[in-house]
């Protein structure tokens, strides 16, 4: 293909990938599937990677990540970014509405209604129709630069198709995880035994300032505007900029309306109160401004806030109903969750029977006792909880609930490391719902991918002695699905094919498929390209763990455990016999000179410029050794920030030449 053919291609691409972007977010309807969607993306990256030159800055392919941000930079907001201040009843609102009122002297005037999203605020600015910078608020006068990561939200256009906007404008938003992606990523973390996010908001913010924009990117992360600014708009009121927004490709939440008087104002919040919890993201209340954008500049501003808007704070709704039991859930790392059995009651639009009571501190710290009262929230309108009892319908005589200290499956005392706030089951080859966590957790999606087998097939398959391990699944014949409940020859034979053709998973998928506590499916592949097999990874030293790139000490000690269980290392050697991938794909990279000339190098710490694999990378490219450890062998020390102590004393006990990140390019440049 020749480069004007491959240019065509590209438009052609980029113009099918935005429309049916547009379609998605915009127009909330498709027209093809998520897969066809991927393909097409994939081509046009494809296409990019060939000729380079042929990529634009604002490319949907730039929406897929993969950028490293090591320091986000600081930047100054032309407009500042000020908070609203807030009202938390009809009365405080009517009082804001006179101040409107006397402000502009007897001249008429009229609000605009939104709902106020629980999430991050940004700041996008654009030259000739192009996204150039995001922004977060900060302090209000200056933010972070979050541009590379605010790319990867499908829902903010990198480039506006009408012709006719302003040579340079300021839009700002919201940026919000819908209630299903926070969900979907407590069970994620749920899944390898970490602790769950509290709120979407707090996650979002969190993902929003993540080094890795590929991260960034599978968190899908999603965008509502509510505000333009810039000196060309040709604008009169708020209505019309919201308009104008709509007509740009802008993701505009539907749920605003113009009102004539604070009494439709108050008519509006009523109306939105109980509708706003079906909405797919988090609300916490109603922002009113002025509609004309004359009156804004005529009402001004305080020193924290505009005087021409405001914020109506809906309450929290809680209830209260007894609490008639705790039941407590094994996990598939075997992490115990306590669950209050509650009296049902209705609460923020649906019935809540059971809440979340998180861990043994947090039942202490409520001082809970079977037969209370207790007041339920929905944590972020997502997650039901218990926030604390009705002493004054406690009954005499209740005792403190004690935590259980077996587990209530198969009957082992728990554990509860230093420092965590869970307890444990440790049977984990004995106990049935970590059995089937296990085998659950193998076949998901972002695993081998079995999606023939179910967790109700997975039950069955266990409960009549099947399987009690993954590798049991490579054993499996016809006639064993033909004994669950319900399976006809057809269905058995898709289940087989199933777990035929995920003997084609990559090594990474496998890595991530046997279900080493606290490693996800990132740190999985990162570990996986760091080690390129197993038998390196279940060799590698504590030590050794540390130096793979999002590997801490929490993950290496649980790593190096996993690999030193004989039970483990059973199972693994039945996966590798069953003909799953045990190394990598990933290529060595091309060497690119000799100038690091077979000189040996420890990288330690982190870097200002680099993420230690993009060193080794670097090192390996140029000629270099990664050597495992400091020794008398060693060549050079390559020291970055936070480095420990213990490494650089015995490189200097050695005689080992120490250099720092600025050093390192030095010598590459001389070599």
């Amino acid at each position: 293909m020749t480069a004007e053919q491959a240019a065509k291609e590209i438009q052609v691409l980029t113009e099918q990938i935005n429309y049916h972007n547009d379609l998605y977010y915009q127009q909330h309807r498709s027209e093809i599937s998520d897969y066809e969607f991927d393909q097409l993306l994939k081509k046009l990256q494809a296409l990019e990677e060939q000729f380079p030159t042929l990529k634009q800055m604002d490319s949907p392919t730039q929406r897929v990540g993969g950028t490293i941000t090591k320091n986000f930079q600081q930047v100054v907001h032309q407009y500042p970014m000020l908070s609203l201040g807030n009202t938390y009843s009809p009365e405080e609102l009517t009082d804001f509405d006179a101040r409107v009122a006397k402000g502009l002297e007897g001249e008429a005037y009229e609000y605009f209604c939104e709902l106020k999203f629980d999430g991050v605020s940004i700041s996008l600015i654009y030259e000739e129709g192009i996204l150039v910078r995001a922004v977060t608020r900060g302090d209000g006068v200056q933010g972070d630069d979050v541009t590379t990561n605010v790319r990867t939200i499908r829902s903010i256009p990198l480039r506006i198709k009408n012709h006719q906007v302003p040579a340079r404008f300021e839009v700002r938003g919201e940026i919000f995880l819908s209630k299903e992606i926070f969900l979907q990523l407590n069970k994620d973390r749920e899944d390898i035994g970490e602790e769950k996010y509290a709120n979407a908001r707090n996650t979002a913010s969190g993902t929003l300032k993540m080094q890795d924009s590929g991260e960034v990117a599978r968190r899908k992360l999603n965008c509502f505007v509510y505000y333009l600014l810039g000196e060309e708009n040709n604008i009169s009121t708020h209505e019309e900029s919201i308009h104008l927004l709509e007509k740009w490709g802008f993701n505009v939440s539907p749920t605003y309306a113009k009102c004539a008087s604070i009494e439709s104002v108050l008519h509006y919040i009523d109306s939105w109160e109980k509708k706003r919890l079906d909405l797919p993201l988090e609300t916490d209340g109603v922002v009113v401004k002025v509609n004309k954008l004359a009156q804004q500049q005529q009402l001004g501003f305080t020193a924290k806030s505009p005087r021409w808007a405001t914020s109506f704070k809906y309450k929290a709704e809680s209830v209260s109903t007894r609490l008639n039991a705790i039941t407590y859930q094994v996990g598939r790392t075997g992490a115990i969750t306590p669950v209050a059995e509650l009296e049902p009651v209705f609460l923020a639009g649906t019935t809540v029977k059971r809440a979340s009571l998180h861990n043994a501190n947090e039942i202490e710290r409520l001082g809970l006792c079977i037969g209370d009262y207790v007041f339920v929230e929905k944590g972020g309108e997502i997650i039901p909880k218990v926030t604390s009892v009705d002493l004054s319908k406690r009954e005499a005589a209740r005792f403190p609930v004690q935590y259980i200290s077996h587990c209530p499956e198969c009957g082992t005392a728990l554990t509860r490391e230093e420092g965590e706030a869970q307890h444990y089951c440790p049977n984990s080859l004995g106990c049935a719902p970590q059995i089937r966590g296990r085998i659950e957790h193998f076949i998901q999606r972002k695993a081998m991918d079995i999606d023939s087998l179910g967790e109700q097939t997975i039950k069955q398959l266990n409960e009549l002695g099947l399987v009690k391990s993954p590798a049991d699944l490579y054993d499996l014949s016809k006639n064993d699905f033909l004994k669950l409940d319900k399976v006809k020859d057809k269905s058995a034979q898709n289940m087989l094919d199933g777990i035929v053709a995920s003997r084609q998973a990559a090594f990474e998928s496998v890595l991530f498929a046997i279900g080493i506590r606290h490693v996800g499916k990132t740190v999985a592949e990162k570990i996986a390209r760091h080690f390129k097999n197993m038998e390196a990874i279940a060799k590698a030293s504590i030590e050794d763990l540390l130096k793979a790139p999002e590997v801490g000490e929490k993950i290496a000690q649980s790593v190096y455990t996993f690999f030193r269980d004989e039970r483990n290392q059973r199972e693994i050697e039945r996966l590798k016999m069953a003909g799953l991938a045990m190394e990598s794909n990933s290529k060595e990279p091309e060497k690119e000179s000799d100038a690091l000339g077979g000189k040996s190098f420890v990288i330690s710490g982190v870097f200002e410029n680099y993420e230690r694999d993009e060193l080794q990378e670097i090192i390996l490219k140029n000629g270099g050794r990664i050597l495992s450890g400091v020794s008398g062998k060693l060549d050079y020390l390559v020291a970055g920030d936070n480095m420990g102590p213990s490494k650089r004393e015995k490189a200097e006990k050695l005689g080992v030449t120490i250099i720092s990140e600025k050093e390192f390019e030095e010598l590459l440049k001389k070599g």
